[in-house]
């Protein structure tokens, strides 16, 4: 992918745009789309770039109840919902323990803090921040579900919004990965006040609509066949034909696919 077209970015410029509190749009489509889609934009953005790099690796653990209640919380469609999770930035070795919150009113506010940790236990210190931001404790907690993705990250120059472009996202499972090749997800952040996203436009252009998509919920879906799922088909099926895939994802013979 030609990132070259965009202005760099470095990191301690980005503080001024972290929003933590926003609201979030998500569009996802074949991946054979989006050099045509950044070309349009170019020069309304800046990229994320950290010494000439400019697409990196992430990985998350996510965390839930033995109930699985916060998936079922999303699945059942119920709003002021929580997701708990550490992300791993794996080209810098930064993790973060994260709380989402997603309010009834389709904001989301984001805390963090960080860790030196990528184990699946709890210090004190992100114990006690669990306990602070979620009605949960460490003790209802258990590891659900890993992911990894590369992600690009561009900032408006208006630096009233940031957007997120997540490629080769896959998911754990016993004996591999399963891996949703050709699938490319963008989201768009903004402070909630009304302004124009030269991406959003360019996305219309190319009749992509915003859609929702949980990596989480998606990811415990492919992963785990007795939960709960009637929700989620509809999109599955999409995903499965977005990607122009023929395997089916609910019924997975092998733990990857390419």
């Amino acid at each position: 992918m030609n990132t070259t077209l965009f202005a760099p970015i470095q990191l301690e410029q980005m503080d001024q745009v972290k929003l933590m509190n926003r609201i979030d749009q998500k569009f996802w489509f074949h991946e054979e789309k989006i050099q045509q889609i950044l070309q349009s934009v170019n020069q309304h953005y800046y990229i994320l770039d950290i010494e000439g790099q400019n697409e990196f690796l992430y990985s998350s653990t996510y965390y839930d109840t033995p109930e699985n209640g916060m998936y079922v919380e999303h699945h059942n469609g119920n709003l002021n919902r929580y997701k708990i999770r550490r992300r791993s930035y794996l080209s810098s070795g930064i993790s973060f323990l994260e709380v989402k919150f997603k309010t009834n009113k389709g904001r989301t506010f984001k805390k963090r803090i960080r860790t030196t940790l990528n184990g699946h236990s709890f210090t004190q210190e992100e114990s006690d921040f669990i306990e602070a931001n979620t009605p949960y404790t460490f003790g209802d907690l258990t590891p659900s579900l890993i992911n990894q993705f590369s992600r690009i990250t561009l900032v408006n120059r208006n630096f009233k919004e940031r957007c997120t472009i997540d490629r080769d996202l896959q998911y754990t499972k016993t004996g591999g990965w399963i891996k949703l090749a050709n699938l490319a997800i963008i989201e768009i952040k903004t402070d909630g006040r009304k302004s124009v996203s030269p991406l959003a436009l360019a996305l219309r252009e190319e009749r992509i609509r915003a859609s929702g998509f949980s990596k989480y919920c998606v990811g415990r879906v492919l992963t785990d066949q007795n939960l709960k799922r009637n929700a989620f088909k509809v999109k599955i099926r999409k995903i499965q034909k977005t990607i122009d895939t023929n395997i089916d994802l609910y019924n997975l013979k092998t733990d990857s696919y390419d």
